[in-house]
């Protein structure tokens, strides 16, 4: 079992080191990301901040109704979305945030952008989108026409711009608003988010950098903006319009560009409002610390499929503002619905093209994005990744746990158990850590522990390939076929070195064979011997007997070991009837070769004995030693007192349970026994009509036990055709002769 563990815990190792290469080169990712889908199905629900969150769709339904109603043609005049921000105005709202970026003058002239400048001037908080990207995008550096406000300080940027990865958020492209637009109440915020590999949106970025500033996203925006802190309007950067990243102060994308710091305050350990500190995975706002990756980027924590958020469709609201303008009745009775909230407006429709796949739903509105993101923010509650360290310490003890397990049982169903209990551990502990707020690759660890199993199987199998030769080899010259499959079976069941149990012991052997053999030259001796033992033997292992061994013309065997036989009396009883039947069918043939009438005589006793493998380590036999073993052999030569073929003792047939046909022969004391031992002979199989000669035959040995030894005698007599009962008529005539006190009806053997 040693070796066994060692190679089991070996095998664990190494199918843990397999599936920790492929996963770190992102072999698993897909496979990852279905079960990231499972568990994000699994626990979506509304936060406290979801009904803080509400959208106005620009729907399929609002674009027929503009054209139709209205004879607004796609896109609408931007006088339009007046309405939109008037009425979350009108309603309380907290903050507005359009996703939609402005990036050419309206159609309609300036007058119809600097209208929509105004609404913003209105709104209590209005965040505009624009987009940073690698290669699309009109502008390489910040125009000098569009003011900042909000800007993200990050305090250690070039520290944390340092590390390779994080330079994935350097965008050298850039998309604003025209101008007119972009008034001094706007806040600006990238709504650029890139999906993962299979294109699903799991991820998002809080920021990115773009001509050395770091440029907050949409969400990220909407959250400063409308927790309210978003200073002043700042002074625009250096850079005029159209300069170009060269000329501009900051000679690159990854340069950081100065930003002022308060040090009275980074003295005192507070950082300033806006001023966010990146370190260890960990973006530090204020005293909140968001859990991002090396490229900036959080996990989100989705709230449910398209539809969690509340919405109302951009036609409502626009014509709900329009009739209270009027005085008339709105469609949406109360404005406020969005009291306190944070309202975005975002498309719908097919047409606009703004649909998302993400882990809960395959087409999700882009604006549902950023408000997942917007909600996470406000209940800090964005997932971690699990750190790496963790994840290969957990893969490579589960793999050691199933693999030893494994290579541990001693039996199948005992593996498919270790199995069945550690296959679902990965699946239990990624949705475990999900809840606890982590994201715990779960394929990695379920393809180590698949592995590892598969490895411990294997092991288990090679073992298994091995004791079953060595079992086969020790047992196939002496077991049948059926005990030794039972053995390989359950091996547990074969104690090597020795075990007490209880047997049933067979002895043979052949009736003047000494004589026989001194006739016969060799050849003609062994083939008779072959002839003989081979039948012998088949009927031994046809009842699933144990072969012993083989002493010139005796055969001894057992029953009841190395497996389990509840009726081990009646298989050995059977046997004998067996053999002896089939050596009366080949008498004749014996005969004509050896010129003698060949029998056999059986002795057969029940009891407690040690059985095993004995002798030396490269050499043993699996045999009995024991009184009762003894007690056998005393049997099989007291047939020659008597003039029978097939003893038994007591133990054996009361164990017969009347299975048999047979009779009670007497007492006898054997040599090395004090205790005189009741034994019977077997005759053949159970019948149900009466034999006369054994019930008269028992009749007299009833009469003898009780000393009526003359009625005995008599009794004996009358059944002339019984060699047993002649020997009892000759027994009873001579304790006649004796003195009554010394009289002994145990019959005393002298010889062995």
């Amino acid at each position: 079992m040693g070796r066994k563990l060692i190679e089991g815990g070996l095998a664990g190792a190494g199918a843990a080191m397999v599936a920790l290469l492929f996963w770190a080169v992102g072999f698993f990712d897909l496979w990852e990301f279905a079960t990231w889908s499972w568990r994000v199905d699994f626990f979506a629900a509304p936060s406290a901040q979801t009904e803080k969150i509400k959208l106005i769709l620009l729907d399929q339904n609002s674009l027929a109704w503009g054209k139709k109603e209205k004879g607004w043609p796609w896109p609408w005049p931007r006088e339009v979305y007046t309405t939109v921000i008037d009425f979350c105005s009108r309603g309380g709202a907290k903050a507005v945030v359009f996703d939609m970026i402005f990036s050419e003058s309206s159609f309609y002239g300036v007058d119809d952008d600097r209208a929509l400048a105004s609404a913003i001037d209105r709104a209590p908080a209005f965040v505009m989108p624009f987009s940073v990207g690698k290669q699309v995008g009109e502008a390489d550096a910040w125009p000098a026409e569009i003011p900042r406000r909000c800007p993200i300080r990050i305090s250690n940027l070039a520290e944390w711009l340092a590390s390779a990865p994080s330079r994935g958020a350097v965008m050298p492209k850039a998309s604003f608003p025209v101008p007119e637009v972009c008034s001094g109440s706007a806040v600006l915020g990238n709504v650029i988010q890139e999906p993962e590999a299979d294109g699903v949106f799991r991820r998002c970025h809080l920021f990115h950098f773009f001509d050395g500033l770091a440029v907050p996203s949409l969400s990220m925006a909407a959250y400063l903006a409308g927790q309210g802190l978003c200073p002043p309007v700042s002074p625009a950067p250096t850079a005029v319009r159209g300069q170009t990243a060269a000329q501009a102060p900051s000679p690159g994308p990854f340069t950081v560009r100065p930003q002022p710091e308060d040090n009275a305050l980074r003295s005192s350990g507070t950082l300033p409002l806006g001023e966010i500190t990146v370190l260890d995975g960990c973006c530090r706002i204020g005293e909140r610390c968001i859990p991002i990756d090396t490229r900036g980027r959080v996990i989100l924590q989705f709230r449910g499929p398209v539809g969690t958020y509340r919405s109302f469709s951009a036609a409502a609201v626009i014509e709900s503002e329009l009739r209270l303008r009027e005085g008339g009745e709105p469609i949406i009775r109360d404005p406020g619905v969005f009291k306190d909230c944070t309202v975005f407006l975002g498309a719908s429709a097919p047409a606009l093209l703004d649909l998302r796949p993400t882990p809960i739903s395959r087409v999700s509105p882009g604006v549902e994005l950023h408000a997942t993101m917007l909600d996470n923010l406000l209940s800090d509650d964005f997932l971690s990744e699990a750190p790496a360290w963790f994840c290969i310490l957990s893969t490579l003890f589960l793999s050691l746990l199933g693999s030893l397990l494994v290579v541990s049982s001693k039996k199948a169903r005992h593996s498919s158990l270790a199995a069945a209990a550690v296959l679902p551990l990965p699946v239990a502990a990624g949705f475990l850590a999900y809840g606890l707020g982590y994201w715990w690759p779960i394929v990695v660890h379920e393809s180590a522990v698949a592995l590892s199993l598969a490895l411990g199987i294997s092991i288990n199998y090679a073992h298994e390939w091995k004791r079953r030769a060595f079992i086969k080899k020790a047992f196939k010259y002496y077991l049948s076929p059926a005990v030794v499959e039972k053995i390989l079976a359950d091996p547990s069941r074969l104690v090597l070195g020795g075990e007490r149990r209880e047997l049933s012991i067979f002895f043979s052997d052949l009736q003047g064979f000494s004589s026989i053999s001194e006739r016969l030259d060799p050849p003609a001796l062994t083939s008779l011997l072959n002839e003989y033992l081979s039948d012998m033997t088949d009927i031994i292992l046809e009842e699933e007997g144990t072969l012993d061994k083989y002493e010139g013309d005796a055969v001894i065997a057992f029953w009841n070991a190395p497996v389990d036989q509840p009726d081990h009396a009646l298989r050995a009883c059977r046997a004998a009837i067996r053999c002896q039947r089939r050596l009366d069918e080949r008498r004749e043939e014996f005969r004509r070769k050896t010129g003698e009438l060949l029998y056999q005589r059986i002795g057969i006793n029940t009891g407690s004995v040690v059985v095993g493998n004995m002798g030396s380590g490269k050499r043993f036999d699996y045999t009995v030693l024991g009184d009762a073993a003894n007690l056998a052999s005393r049997l099989e030569g007291a047939n020659k007192v008597f003039g029978t073929y097939t003893m038994v003792s007591e133990d054996t047939w009361t164990q017969v349970g009347g299975e048999l046909l047979g009779r009670e022969i007497g007492l006898l004391r054997v040599v090395g026994r004090k205790n005189p031992v009741r034994v019977y002979e077997v005759i053949g199989f159970a019948s149900t009509e009466e034999n006369d000669g054994l019930n008269a035959f028992a009749s007299a040995l009833t009469l003898y036990y009780a000393g009526g030894l003359s009625a005995a005698m008599e009794a004996f007599r009358m059944l002339s055709d019984d060699p047993v009962a002649q020997v009892y008529a000759a027994r009873c005539e001579s304790l006649l002769r004796e003195d009554e006190a010394s009289r002994d009806i145990v019959w005393n053997l002298k010889e062995k």
